[in-house]
């Protein structure tokens, strides 16, 4: 999932200070997950928000909403029942759910509540721990479903740097060298031996640093 975290108050306050009706809008998507942005959460936000604008001599209407997600175009149509009604949108999605209203309302202020993190998972409650890059390569059927490019500090392709030390990652040594974890995960599957083959220069070119990437399923497009 993505998972993101509430940017401080202040800065929210000082995005929204000129607005006199806002719309906190929550997802019911992966922040939900991480408790960072659903209903909950925008419910305490908005209350946040007036009492901020009212120690700064501002008597905003703020009132919330909730999109199943608000990176689909069939849940953000659902937004027009609310036209006319707010001077911006404060957005507790992800930075993708900010993106895509801003694109289908190209008239509406948009602003983000949260800061976009990671790809990641719940490691414990309360604990959440990056997993993916979406490097739009995935190696993992090489690396026993545990990921270098995400997991390991440099990203190195075949194998530890040599800097890690009982286990632990040299560049920040409460984090679990993955390549170690690598190496026995393989040997408890008894794979180790597919750890030889050196892999080859790794293409970037699906990471993205040519711009924004898209995926088309043309059995899926009308």
């Amino acid at each position: 999932m993505i998972v993101a975290e509430r940017k401080p108050l202040d800065e929210i306050i000082t995005m929204v200070r000129d607005c006199g009706r806002i719309l906190v809008l929550a997802c019911k998507g992966c922040v939900t997950v991480c408790s960072a942005g659903g209903e909950r959460e925008a419910e305490i936000l908005a209350s946040l928000v007036r009492l901020g604008l009212q120690k700064l001599g501002k008597n905003a209407e703020v009132t919330t909403a909730a999109l199943v997600r608000q990176c689909d175009k069939e849940y953000i149509d659902s937004l027009d029942q609310h036209q006319g009604k707010y001077d911006a949108i404060l957005s507790t999605a992800c930075g993708v759910g900010v993106n895509f209203i801003a694109n289908l309302r190209p008239d509406d202020r948009v602003f983000p509540a949260l800061n976009t993190t990671f790809f990641g998972g719940s490691a414990e409650q309360g604990v959440w721990k990056e997993m993916c890059a979406g490097c739009g390569h995935c190696v993992l059927h090489f690396t026993g479903g545990l990921c270098p490019v995400a997991r390991c500090a440099k990203s190195l392709m075949n194998g530890p740097c040599g800097g890690s030390a009982n286990g632990r990652c040299e560049i920040n040594t409460e984090t679990d060298c993955v390549w170690q974890m690598i190496y026995d995960r393989m040997g408890r599957l008894k794979r180790q031996h597919e750890l030889t083959a050196s892999a080859p220069v790794r293409d970037w070119s699906t990471a993205g640093h040519g711009g924004p990437r898209k995926q088309v399923r043309a059995d899926l497009t009308v």
